[in-house]
């Protein structure tokens, strides 16, 4: 028989409607749309980026200097090649309000801006008024959350340093402050003019000077950013244009949209389950029809084809459902997505994300409905009876098994390409993979344990019932405890991991945390500072060390980026120090540190973590570029360097002949008890108000509240495939129905009354769901390790609140559906249903 003929009797079979594929098209839509929706957000974001990366960035190109301002040549430079140039500062400071009496001291991130800022769009305060009106003289704009949190209103006074600055508005709307990555503090600005006699641009001070420029139409953005580089590769300018506006949010936009998809993917697997069961459920309703068909010369592949295209069609209806669905919904959504986040997103119907969640669900459809497809080869035409599938052989020919494993290798590697994280979609699949084989194995061992304990509960007719109904072939355990199981393992391994991480921050840093961070302490203020810390007995423990800023342009005489690519000590400027000797807690890893009175070319000690992730080796040439000056050293030696710790840590040392000279400030920690902080921080503004303090637990709060929003999508991820998992077990209950009103029917028989028998399937449901739950656990725990572990590098403990919660939630999970579908059975009459068995 031709293929056409297979097509023709699938549009027959196609005729009989949905029935018994609602939750085969529900699980697959879901799955797709979940992929599809975070892909749109995703791509909506990155369109916003794209489109207003002039504005973010607050003008078409910028060029960026730490530690210091622009010289003549790199301005005129600049200047040539722009139509205009604006020159921005950045820096952390302390506002100090009411300065003579009892002073309100707040971390802000201040912004000294020219009249020529914005160059790109605009900025709105409160009350209306022009910027540079409310900018004139020593005025200033702050965000509102700082005012309020020091009692400001417009009028107000404040200093900042030395000097005294007004409020004259808050500052509601900045086009750019997306562009410049996370911060400690909010806003204040003032005029760069005004800073003058405040102390706080003083040398070796740590402040960003941005030069913000528009270009003239038709420039050639990849000629210009090279000509800079050639003719300032030594002065160390950092370029960015409007292409990426803001990089540091585009990255971490991409890679959270990349690990959401993942979890989406959990959340597909999971519907293929409930596909793979709604197939093998269909199937096995069509075992009289299959075997017909073989009577009449219907040959194997005949009959493949036959459900092939019939599945193939259902699926593609599916899938279409799943890309409506993720489309539409962050439409609908689009005013309240758009209105909660910090930066610009562009909704529409963006393709790419679409195509992608297509391929994924026509791949994972192919996967989990070719096993189940290939058991009608079992069926044969001598085979017209009740429950022929039932006793098909486990396992398909040996080509199907084959066309699975290439379609699974085919997933994982479309997925790896899509997500542009090979690693991470390993280390997902692997999960996924060891999650279902456990879960699996699980099952078959929930099945021979109650099959065991069935002869041990005579005298217990409910739980004998329940006993002997999971340890049968026809109540689905498998698919109970793969889906729901597989749906709440993604769960608790993301409540394990957001356990830990909250841990790690609440409870461990701030045993180990100093109670401040101060920085810019001047050279001659020093003496001062730690005559006022070391006499304070609340103060247990003070450590302090120069502090610059430089950038790594060369590892061995080639370009940094091209030894390290995108490590995060190659991007953007980082910490050095000097130190003729290490530290009492320092650990030398390999190598030598330079004796105490090395006067010799530089040398460098470096990080060996970060050594090892670059492939540094001792003897390598690393050159820095500090102040616009380049200082190419040898390594001689690796350290270890904890950061967790919040304490100071450098991934460079040099020996002090290196960079004594340069002008610099010094960094220090201070521990101290809780209740002497407040006036620790006082004393030293008063005296030293160029200094600014970081109070460690504020900066954790803010960290926390990070991981709070990426957790929360994280969470609404799981929820997805949990709620995915859920619907496959719906389906599970209906597709045992029969079997159940059969089973009620023969109990009823035999003298059971309806409350026993709706409490043995309550029972069964409750025994299920707790050994998926506890299973489910078990492979959370394991995968919330690992990534605890390996990709987090945090300790681990099992956060026992969260796993007991997956347990109840497995037993309630299952008790709902079980008892949903538990009703039209136990009204069933008898005599009605053992008739039509006969």
């Amino acid at each position: 028989m031709s293929l056409s003929v297979s097509a023709r009797f699938a549009r027959r079979e196609l005729r009989g409607g949905l029935r018994g594929f609602r939750i085969f098209l529900a699980c697959l839509a879901l799955g797709v749309a979940a992929i599809a929706g975070v892909g749109s957000v995703r791509s909506a974001i990155q369109a916003g980026l794209a489109d207003q990366g002039a504005v973010l960035l607050g003008g078409d190109a910028q060029a960026e200097f730490t530690y210091r301002f622009a010289d003549e040549d790199e301005r005129a430079w600049l200047e040539s090649v722009s139509t205009a140039v604006s020159e921005v500062t950045d820096f952390r400071s302390m506002v100090v309000v009411d300065p003579e009496g009892a002073a309100e001291r707040a971390l802000t991130q201040v912004k000294s801006v020219d009249d020529a800022y914005p160059l790109t769009g605009s900025v709105t305060l409160e009350p209306s008024m022009p910027l540079a009106e409310a900018l004139a003289g020593d005025g200033a704009v702050m965000a509102p959350i700082l005012a309020n949190r020091l009692g400001l209103a417009p009028g107000d006074s404040f200093r900042l340093g030395s000097k005294d600055f007004t409020l004259s508005a808050l500052l509601t709307v900045e086009p750019d402050n997306a562009g410049g990555g996370f911060d400690l503090g909010p806003r204040t600005m003032v005029r760069t003019e005004a800073l003058q006699g405040t102390g706080l641009l003083e040398p070796g001070s740590l402040f960003e000077t941005e030069y913000r420029m528009t270009l003239p139409p038709g420039t050639d953005l990849d000629t210009l950013e090279d000509e800079a580089e050639d003719r300032f590769r030594d002065t160390g300018l950092r370029w960015r244009d409007a292409r990426n506006g803001a990089p540091g949010v585009a990255r971490f936009v991409e890679r959270l949209g990349a690990f959401l998809v993942l979890v989406g993917l959990s959340g597909l697997a999971v519907g293929g389950i409930g596909v793979s069961a709604a197939v093998r459920s269909y199937l096995t309703r069509k075992t009289s029809v299959i075997a017909t068909l073989r009577t009449l010369g219907a040959s194997r592949a005949t009959i493949f084809q036959t459900y092939f295209i019939q599945i193939g069609v259902l699926s593609l209806l599916g899938i279409a459902l799943g890309l409506i669905l993720g489309a539409a919904i962050p439409l609908l959504f689009a005013p309240m997505i758009t209105a909660s986040l910090p930066i610009p997103a562009i909704f529409a119907l963006h393709p790419g994300p679409l195509v992608e969640a297509a391929i994924y669900g026509v791949l994972t459809a192919l996967l989990f409905t070719l096993w189940p497809l290939a058991r009608t080869e079992d069926v044969r035409a001598a085979t017209l009876f009740r429950d022929a599938m039932e006793g098909a052989r486990a396992l398909p020919a040996p080509r199907y098994l084959l066309g699975t494993a290439v379609l699974a290798v085919l997933l994982i590697g479309t997925a790896m390409v899509f997500s542009g994280d090979p690693w991470l979609t390993s280390w997902t699949a692997g999960g996924i993979l060891g999650s279902l084989v456990i879960l699996s194995l699980a099952a078959l061992g929930i099945r021979w344990l109650a099959r065991r304990a069935t002869p041990a509960a005579r005298g217990r007719p409910i739980l004998r019932w329940a006993l002997g109904a999971i340890g049968g072939p026809r109540e689905g355990a498998s698919s109970v405890v793969l889906s729901l199981g597989l749906g709440l393992a993604v769960l608790a391994a993301v409540g394990q991991i957001d356990g830990n991480l909250r841990n790690a921050i609440s409870r461990d840093l701030p045993e180990v945390a100093p109670s401040y961070f101060f920085v810019d302490i001047q050279r001659d203020q020093m003496p001062g500072y730690l005559d006022r810390l070391e006499n304070d007995p609340a103060v247990s423990r003070i450590d302090s060390a120069p502090m610059l800023r430089g950038v790594i342009t060369q590892i061995n005489g080639v370009s940094a980026t091209e030894v390290a690519g995108e490590h995060w000590v190659i991007r953007g400027d980082r910490g050095i120090t000097y130190a003729a000797t290490p530290g009492e807690n320092t650990t030398i890893t390999a190598g030598e540190f330079w004796p105490e009175d090395y006067d010799g070319p530089p040398q460098i000690s470096f990080a060996q973590e970060e050594a090892d992730e670059i492939g540094l080796k001792l003897g390598d040439e690393i050159t820095v570029n500090i102040l616009g000056r380049d200082i190419t050293a040898t390594i001689t030696s690796f350290r270890e360097v904890d950061f967790s710790t919040a304490g100071i840590g450098f991934v460079m040392t040099m020996n002090p002949g290196a960079l004594q000279g340069a002008p610099h400030t010094f960094i220090s920690t201070v521990y101290a008890e809780p209740e002497a902080e407040a006036q620790i921080l006082r004393d030293l503004a008063q005296e030293f108000p160029n200094i600014t303090a970081i109070r460690v637990a504020d900066a954790i709060d803010r960290v926390s509240e990070l991981l709070e929003g990426i957790a929360g999508a994280v969470r609404w991820g799981a929820a997805a495939t949990l709620l995915t998992g859920f619907l496959v077990l719906i389906g599970a209950a209906a597709a045992g129905e029969q079997s159940r009103t059969f089973e009620a029917a023969v109990l009823k028989a035999l003298g059971a009354s309806r409350a026993r028998i709706l409490r043995s399937f309550a029972l069964r449901a409750a025994l299920l769901g707790a050994a998926a739950g506890v299973v489910a656990l078990a492979a959370g725990i394991l995968g919330g390790w690992a990534v605890s572990a390996f990709i987090m590098d945090t300790t681990y403990a099992v956060v026992w609140s969260s796993a007991f919660g997956i347990i109840v939630g497995g037993v309630l999970a299952t008790l709902l559906a079980g008892l949903a579908f538990a009703w039209r059975p136990i009204s069933a009459r008898p005599a009605q249903v053992l008739r039509a068995r006969e």
